[in-house]
């Protein structure tokens, strides 16, 4: 394996626009460039930009029909098929989105080549994470699902184990839709309870069928949780998972919409927080991934100053063995970066000043309390699946 992480960066997939009004706001992927540079961590990583998946390799999870409805609402987004989940309220269309979103999933895609052929160990594109995108239609603000893309990959290219670990505010639907009968592939999914939040899925309950019956596996949190109760129920699930499947390659989403600022959802999660569950992806990643295999990606996050480019500064930071200290003050040239593209005053801090702690799950719990009622419920629903202990 290289010493070195590789960054897929292109400077086009800020063109990811959906226009001035919608909450998926590119400045957030140029804001947090901008602060890996300031932070010298472009020196210490490999950025390298990769081409847009091609047409076979969109295939490999999407239908050739959804795929040719996004080309032709890229040459003429008025024309868009809203029978696509095109042209709609979350996914307007706008020129050029077939090519953009080709070159955001082109990431992720050779992200994933690039630690399983050996390249690098760990391989971050926080451009990518777009998690909600069916195989017959957008969804959610994405176009094309480039983690389900990039598993697809690592599957065509010989992997036997996949896991999935996503940490968005809001459920894995797509990436758990395309692999729902796949037993190669482990989606584990914790967001907010599908009572309040979209895409209204990610019951415990839904664990898989077919052959893949117990390879997907969600835990749906009360709104309002904070950090320890986030962490509690991250640390209660996930490790004992990776132990038993020991996946090849390790694929994380880490959306920033779980913080307590975000405007589009109710949890109440910290940066430090975060940053505690980036650091514990790492380290799951070396413990149980034969030669540390991870593509960590980003997804959703709407305080596109504030939190986004802290939290995803720290991903690549992690990822390249040179974690960034939360209590550094942020560079100035950053922070009139922020002013002169937002007229906002930026973060002085990488830390909102927590210090993460939780309750393991193994000194007991309270049938009373809601997290701990919907970790059982998970436990309960999917781990005898896999012969573990609920």
């Amino acid at each position: 394996m290289s010493g070195r992480a590789q960054l897929m960066w292109d400077d086009a997939v800020t063109g990811y626009d959906f226009g001035n009004s919608h909450p998926m706001d590119p400045v957030r992927l140029a804001l947090t460039m901008g602060l890996v540079r300031a932070y010298g961590l472009d020196s210490v990583v490999d950025v390298v930009a990769a081409k847009p998946a091609g047409d076979s390799t969109l295939r490999l999870v999407h239908r050739e029909d959804y795929v040719a409805a996004v080309r032709a609402a890229s040459a003429d987004p008025k024309a868009a098929d809203q029978n696509y989940g095109l042209g709609t309220m979350d996914d307007p269309a706008f020129a050029g989105m077939h090519e953009v979103s080709a070159l955001i999933a082109g990431q992720s895609v050779a992200a994933a080549e690039a630690v399983w052929r050996g390249s690098t160990a760990h391989a971050v594109n926080f451009a990518g994470g777009l998690h909600h995108a069916m195989p017959g239609g957008a969804s959610g603000f994405c176009i094309y699902n480039d983690p389900a893309l990039a598993i697809a990959r690592l599957l065509e290219l010989g992997a036997e184990r996949v896991a999935y670990i996503d940490v968005d505010v809001h459920h894995g639907d797509g990436v758990q839709a395309a692999f729902w009968e796949d037993p190669r592939v482990l989606t584990v999914s914790l967001h907010e309870h599908p009572r309040t939040l979209f895409p209204q899925t990610g019951w415990p309950e839904e664990t898989g069928a077919g052959a893949g019956e117990g390879a997907a596996v969600n835990v749906a949190l009360p709104a309002g949780t904070g950090d320890a109760g986030w962490l509690r129920a991250f640390h209660a699930v996930v490790p004992e998972l990776l132990a038993d499947f020991r996946p090849q390659v390790l694929v994380t989403q880490h959306g920033a919409d779980t913080h307590f600022e975000d405007p589009l959802a109710h949890l109440a999660v910290s940066l430090d927080a975060q940053r505690s569950v980036m650091e514990s992806c790492h380290e799951l990643a070396h413990e149980y991934v034969e030669g540390g295999r991870w593509v960590a990606l980003g997804g959703g996050g709407y305080a596109v100053v504030d939190v986004v480019p802290r939290s995803w500064t720290h991903l690549v930071g992690i990822a390249a063995h040179a974690p960034v200290d939360p209590e550094s003050v942020i560079p100035a040239s950053w922070r009139d970066e922020v002013y002169a593209r937002t007229r906002q005053l930026g973060p002085g801090r990488m830390t909102d000043g927590r210090t993460p702690s939780w309750q393991p799950w193994e000194s007991g719990y309270d049938p009373a309390d809601r997290l701990d009622q919907a970790v059982l419920a998970t436990r309960r629903a999917a781990f005898p699946l896999r012969g573990l202990l609920a």
